[in-house]
């Protein structure tokens, strides 16, 4: 058989809006504890996969844009690696976008959590913009230091190169947030630091259901949420990054409200329990169908 399947789409009712959650691909990466618990001994790292019957050697990170439609706006949250994840069986979220019945031409806005690549290459394609009647918002903090030249000659530059191939062309259509503004009714951003300086998670409340869409804050569903603590190799501030996750997470676990989280796995909606290192990642079910 040489069918290519569509790519794996998960929808789900949130009050009056439908979520669309879409994967848009995922990669292998070897030795987990070069990126997650830089700070342990690769043994430590090594025992607490062991523990939840994962690899100890190898991590699957996978990528997951959502489309919230609210009736009146269709929201694009994060955009994966668009063309130039593709060679590498990435980049699949436009293709998603189409399987779950939307055009890129509906996209009324694209709401970005913060700038790295796998979250804003998806923004052009290569006839051009890929939702070409969107307006969009990002982050003030996050949006100034991506594109400051001081980036040049650092660590950062390539996400600085990629910020100004991919996010400075819409800059005249972009609202730039601070913490607590809103994107649409019902939908606010709010500031957690540390991954970026300036990433934003979003606040989606309606029919009085809520769901909260995490980015990055946490990246991985056992060693950034069973450890907190750990530092990770893409957190730029690693301390920050540490703190924030403690306050997103324990906001969500003693509200016992939902998260998407654009690495946990697919369809990367769940709960999350306090434990006392860190919280435990519980995958949604049929919370959201009764």
């Amino acid at each position: 058989m040489t069918a290519v399947l569509p790519p794996d789409t998960h929808q789900f009712k949130l009050g009056s809006c439908t979520i669309t959650v879409v994967k848009d691909g995922a990669s292998i990466m070897d030795n987990p504890w070069e990126t997650f618990g830089s700070n342990q001994a690769p043994d430590t790292v090594r025992k607490l996969l062991e523990q939840n019957f994962l690899p100890t050697e190898k991590l699957v990170n996978s990528y997951a844009p959502a489309i919230i439609d609210t009736g009146s706006d269709v929201i694009v949250v994060d955009t994966g690696f668009g063309a130039a994840g593709r060679a590498r069986g990435l980049g699949r979220f436009r293709e998603g976008l189409k399987a779950a019945g939307y055009t890129p031409e509906q996209v009324t806005v694209v709401a970005l959590t913060h700038l790295h690549g796998d979250h804003i290459n998806g923004l052009m394609e290569e006839d051009g913009p890929a939702f070409p009647n969107a307006r969009y918002v990002a982050g003030e903090i996050e949006y100034g230091f991506w594109t400051d030249r001081a980036r040049e000659g650092t660590p950062a530059e390539g996400g600085h190169k990629a910020v100004l191939a991919n996010v400075v062309p819409f800059a005249e259509k972009m609202t730039f947030l601070g913490d607590g503004d809103q994107i649409v009714s019902g939908m606010t951003a709010m500031l957690a630091p540390g991954h970026t300086p300036g990433h934003l998670v979003f606040h989606l409340e309606s029919g009085g259901r809520q769901l909260v869409m995490t980015g990055d804050t946490a990246n991985h569903y056992v060693l950034s949420l069973g450890r907190p603590d750990w530092e990770v190799r893409f957190d730029l501030d690693k301390p920050q990054a540490a703190k924030t996750r403690r306050r997103i997470f324990d906001m969500i676990a003693a509200d016992r409200i939902p998260f998407l989280g654009f690495h946990m796995p697919f369809p990367a909606v769940g709960f999350v329990e306090k434990q006392p290192e860190g919280f435990r990642y519980v995958p949604k079910s049929y919370q959201f169908d009764v």
